[in-house]
């Protein structure tokens, strides 16, 4: 039996290998005959069951050429980071483990990595050494974490007791968001029990960052919601000229900072986040643009206490004397050793290996941006850090430039609405891209355009 495993293991890590030795040519997305192909997935549950190793390689064999290929240089998809080998080593490694994360004592190797890899994030993003980070499914569910935490604190602050007294009758609690927050931390405001109608949204600047001028007035039951990094055009809120007055009027103020927060280990760029480092709490995720493989954000908040007030549970047989378990710092009790791939990624690039890929992802999507700009694009906001949003005339022509490159393979472009308009936006995250494939992404969209022009 153990041979068995042993050999499929093997197996499974050849086809793995196989997997990413694909040249830089090859297209973005599945062909049309690849899609067909998933049929052969059979769909209805088998009575006895397969031989492993035929499952594994039926797997191989019609759902490989049916991925998109998002680990490679040409997909600009979504703001997805490909994965660092490290980490796509560890993650195999781990998986071999098969660790529950929940208490220290239950795996002591995932909480010890864990702590150190959370304490590096903390360090990389010049954020406070005293906050708390904790490793969670995404930067979703870091936002809803933190979201959770914020209510939960300011409710307390004022002598309510979410845990004993729920949320019925409690005092209201204003929200004020900029109009380009992305939808994740809306849908975390849901999750809080808290409402549209409790919501103020202030007015954005042409590249979608919040204006300082139109925040209203906060107190000490304000969560003020801000972001690091716009989904669309990479620019964050001015922190340092908003923070400071909210800090005075007692509110709570969380930075949405999924991919943006990362800019600040580019001492060249660090200055876009400047005052970030002032908020109540941070959502980033390590799988964006640091390319750790998935399920790899990170919920993080400058008291510990009060994270542990929100997501802590009472029951004899989980307790703990230890101040970072993780099942009392996140929504999830049982869990996979996620930190360990994190701690994997940073170990193996350093700091100066982060910075790299902060400042080289920035500087080929501006030089994706201006090709497309010299062949008569649209780039409908200045290029900032590796996100470009582009125009190819009107909504429709633009819409059909995006239609044109996603049929064609070569590259991977989505659609976005940007203040009114149709765009292509275009997300340079992954570390394997080079100079080439700005090249080739550029002449590929730019023909695009000439064929249904």
């Amino acid at each position: 039996m153990q041979d068995h495993t042993s050999d499929l293991i093997l197996d499974a890590a050849r086809r793995a290998a196989s997997y990413l030795s694909v040249g830089a040519d090859e297209p973005a997305s599945p062909s049309p005959d690849a899609l067909v192909a998933l049929g052969g997935f059979a769909t209805e549950l088998s009575e006895r069951g397969e031989d492993p190793a035929k499952v594994l390689a039926r797997l191989d064999e019609l759902g490989s050429p049916a991925t998109m290929r998002s680990t490679a240089g040409r997909y600009f998809g979504f703001v997805n980071g490909g994965t660092e080998p490290a980490g796509l080593a560890a993650s195999i490694l781990t998986a071999a483990w098969d660790q529950n994360a929940a208490l220290p004592v239950m795996s002591p190797v995932a909480a010890h990595l864990d702590d150190i890899a959370a304490r590096w994030v903390l360090d990389l993003l010049d954020l406070p050494e005293s906050a708390v980070a904790t490793f969670c499914g995404g930067a979703s569910v870091a936002n809803i974490t933190c979201v959770l935490t914020a209510r939960d604190a300011l409710l307390h602050r004022v002598g309510w007791s979410v845990d004993r007294q729920g949320l019925a009758g409690s005092p209201p609690i204003k929200v004020v968001l900029g109009a380009e927050a992305h939808v994740s931390a809306t849908k975390a405001l849901r999750v809080a029990g808290i409402g549209q109608d409790q919501v103020t949204v202030v007015p954005t600047d042409s590249c979608g960052r919040m204006i300082a001028a139109e925040v209203p007035s906060l107190d000490s039951l304000t969560l003020l919601l801000l972001q690091a990094g716009n989904v669309n055009t990479g620019h964050s809120d001015p922190f340092a000229e908003i923070i400071p007055a909210a800090n005075t009027a007692g509110a709570w103020t969380h930075i949405d900072g999924a991919f943006g927060l990362w800019t600040a280990v580019d001492p060249a760029l660090a200055h876009l986040v400047a005052g970030a480092d002032l908020a109540d709490s941070w959502a980033t995720d390590a799988h964006k643009w640091l390319n750790s493989p998935y399920d790899s954000g990170l919920a993080i908040v400058a008291k510990g206490e009060d994270l542990r007030r929100a997501m802590a549970v009472d029951a004899a047989y989980v307790s703990t004397t230890s101040d970072r378990a993780l099942m009392h710092l996140g929504l999830q009790m049982s869990q996979r050793a996620r930190g360990v791939e994190t701690w994997a990624v940073l170990a193996s690039l350093g700091r100066a290996g982060v910075a790299d890929i902060i400042e080289r992802t920035c500087r080929l999507c501006r030089q994706l941006a201006q090709a497309l700009d010299a062949g008569g694009a649209h780039i409908l906001a200045p290029v900032v850090v590796n996100q470009a949003l582009v125009s190819f005339g009107d909504d429709d022509m633009t819409d059909a430039v995006i239609a044109a490159v996603q049929a064609d393979g070569t590259v991977w472009a989505g659609g976005t609405r940007w203040q009114g308009r149709s765009s292509m936006r275009l997300s340079v995250s992954s570390t394997t891209s080079t100079e080439r494939d700005m090249e080739v992404a550029a002449e590929t969209i730019l023909r695009c355009w000439r064929s249904v022009a």
